[in-house]
């Protein structure tokens, strides 16, 4: 591989340190793995669920024109919240490949549908209240409340 876009996402500002982390963890990735290869940083901050993220356009953008031949992020839904197969078969429809670095320990269905639910509940939530708003904010704690108390 010649070209590798590395990817790194965080869902607000005061993940700013695990950006850079992802960021820093990556580009180790790469030199160690493929130490020939020119790559470049592209990162968000927005929710994985964000389907018109600036980052995430630039990817399949770059990939629609060749410019890359593989996208490097640390875990699956660092890319999309969901939806991954589908984004991971556009960029190999464009001859780009996909690479997970950092595999997480598999979780139960359980566990995995109330991340989800959290998921989709807060991104909703900010959208119609507003991520500063008390409204935002105590429906996101029902919800987790309601989730630790079944």
């Amino acid at each position: 591989m010649k070209r590798i876009a590395i990817y790194a996402r965080v869902s607000g500002n005061t993940q700013k340190n695990d950006l850079e982390r992802q960021i820093s963890s990556l580009e180790d990735y790469v030199k160690k793995h493929f130490p020939q290869a020119e790559y470049m940083v592209v990162k968000d901050i927005a929710s994985g669920l964000k389907e018109d993220r600036r980052g995430l356009r630039r990817l399949i953008e770059m990939a629609r024109k060749r410019q890359i031949d593989a996208v490097l992020v640390a875990y699956k839904d660092r890319l999309t919240r969901f939806g991954f197969t589908y984004l991971r078969e556009l960029f190999e429809a464009y001859g780009v490949k996909v690479i997970v670095v950092l595999h997480e320990k598999p979780k139960d269905y359980y566990q995995e549908l109330v991340e989800d639910l959290i998921a989709i509940v807060t991104s909703f939530a900010g959208r119609i209240y507003g991520k500063r708003s008390r409204k935002y904010k105590r429906v996101v704690e029902a919800v987790e409340q309601a989730v630790k108390d079944p």
